[in-house]
């Protein structure tokens, strides 16, 4: 009987791990999986005016736009409008697919109430996300989101620290108090297709896993700060936008692409996840990580590591491949010979750690080394010393007397 539940434990446990390595990420299946709108709402929250956030979203090193509507294999410039009416700022983004269509993106709605209360939500665009995809902060007053509003991470991961603020908190954003200025006007971007600020360097977009690895390193940040919301908090939004002769705007050459499938290859590079994921993995805060990405472990047959990269594909950043981050390797120095020997008097003076020959000796200073015989040293043969009190004559020694001369003594 031990042995029977034993088994029967060891087989469930078994099974769980395999379910576990066999489980893929979550993805909406739509274009939007490209535009991370939980990093949109942290950039938004971050920014002091709307110049500064769309100047934000669309800086390749944040890495939060991944989008090409328009299929020319760039990502495509996102510009920011801003609409107002009876105090409520329908902050739009947007792409021009052309000179003459735009796609809306998403809409952050910011309604200011006569309390001095300020509540915030990202609705997603209905052809990009799909129908009432709305990302809100986590209010005070609010207890766990509707499960059957569960965002693509949800089911996955718990943050670190959930953070609800208030509605006067809101209120204090910098961006806020920016747009609910008596003199501000709203905000409508001057760059559109074909017209791009001097910085703009537009680059290949990511494999969805690359960019989903990446956004990986930041989930308890932005669960910890913002989640998913079942239901508009400002009713008269939905018809402002969506109604007839509504604030939307819609590209038929985006839905006909869209329509025809052509966004779906986007999905076609899973063991890239590693990478992206890598890549992102030291700019977050120890303490704020998440648990390293397992579940999408690429196989040994995806890993080529000593190929050439593919330009093909854009799922290495956007300035420089990985692989060429690695310093080389610094050319080691030689000794100076006497043909790059530098002339001028460190040649003289600069010893030389040559074995001694025959035409060379080694300095005298230099001590002997222990259990060695010391090379006898050449030395010249020093000159000998006579006694003071005698000197040498022709006839033999003599003795100097007191004048100085020599007496005989025959």
């Amino acid at each position: 009987m031990k042995k029977t539940i034993t088994l029967l434990v060891f087989l469930i446990a078994v099974a769980l791990q395999l379910q576990a390595q066999s489980k893929q990420p979550k993805q909406l299946g739509l274009p939007g999986d490209n535009l991370n709108l939980y990093a949109a709402l942290k950039v938004f929250q971050e920014s002091k005016t709307l110049e500064d956030f769309e100047k934000a979203i669309n800086d390749p090193e944040q890495k939060i736009n991944n989008l090409d509507l328009d299929g020319d294999d760039q990502i495509d410039y996102i510009n920011v409008v801003d609409k107002v009416k009876d105090d409520v700022h329908s902050i739009t983004l947007r792409v021009d697919i052309n000179n003459r269509e735009q796609q809306d993106i998403a809409v952050f709605v910011v309604t200011k109430e006569s309390n001095n209360h300020v509540y915030i939500q990202v609705v997603g665009d209905e052809d990009l996300y799909g129908k009432d995809y709305i990302i809100e902060p986590n209010y005070a007053n609010e207890g766990r989101p509707n499960p059957g509003f569960r965002s693509e991470f949800d089911d996955e991961y718990i943050p670190a620290e959930r953070r609800v603020v208030s509605y006067v908190e809101v209120a204090s954003w910098p961006i806020v108090q920016y747009i609910y200025v008596p003199t501000y006007r709203p905000w409508i971007s001057i760059w559109g297709f074909n017209r791009y600020p001097g910085w703009w360097r537009p680059w290949r977009p990511y494999s969805w896993h690359w960019y989903y690895g990446y956004h990986y390193n930041f989930i308890n940040i932005y669960f910890g700060n913002y989640s998913r919301s079942s239901f508009y908090r400002n009713k008269n939004w939905y018809n402002w936008n969506y109604g007839n002769n509504g604030w939307r705007s819609r590209s038929v050459v985006y839905i006909n692409r869209y329509q025809q499938g052509f966004y779906r290859n986007t999905y076609s590079r899973p063991q890239s996840l590693q990478e992206g994921y890598r890549v992102s993995r030291d700019r977050v805060p120890m303490n704020m990580r998440p648990v390293a990405v397992s579940s999408t472990r690429p196989n040994n047959n995806d890993r080529r590591p000593n190929s050439r990269p593919n330009w093909n594909d854009r799922d290495r950043p956007y300035s420089r491949p990985e692989v060429n981050n690695r310093p080389s390797r610094p050319i080691q120095e030689t000794r100076p010979t006497p043909e790059n020997r530098p002339a001028g008097p460190d040649r003289v003076e600069r010893p030389s750690t040559r074995p001694a020959g025959p035409d060379r000796q080694r300095p005298e200073a230099r001590p002997s080394q222990p259990n060695q015989t010391n090379r006898p040293v050449a030395r010249p043969n020093p000159p000998q010393r006579t006694a003071p009190e005698a000197r040498p004559s022709n006839n033999g020694r003599g003795n100097r007397n007191g004048t100085g001369t020599t007496r005989n003594n025959g």
